[in-house]
């Protein structure tokens, strides 16, 4: 949660409700539902939360290592290739740099 964030965090606290109401309404049905949580990923997402302002959006990945869209794909290619009994409900995937979404070590930027 942060500030100017009610929008996106409903919308996240929304997409998880709906994950788990999915999952017990396809019980018992050749379904499986994951629900993968990333914590901070270099995107263009910081650069559109702040209307363009480059230097704002660089200051979020600042001091740490942040995951890459690649990251969090790798993940989708291991969940997609378990065996079709397994269901994996909720994968968190962070930076090893992040405990939660307030939290985070930094480390002098170079």
């Amino acid at each position: 949660m942060y500030d100017g964030g009610a929008g996106y965090t409903a919308a996240k606290h929304a997409q998880g409700a709906l994950h788990r109401t999915l999952r017990g309404e396809l019980l018992g049905k050749p379904v499986r539902l994951t629900e993968i949580a990333p914590g901070a990923v270099e995107t263009e997402f910081s650069l559109v939360r702040f209307d363009g302002d480059q230097q704002r959006a660089d200051a979020v990945y600042a001091g740490m290592t942040p995951l890459v869209a690649a990251d969090v794909a790798e993940v989708i290619g291991f969940v997609a290739t378990r065996p079709s009994h397994v269901n994996l409900d909720q994968i968190v995937i962070r930076p090893r740099d992040q405990a939660s979404a307030s939290r985070r070590a930094t480390h002098p930027v170079r």
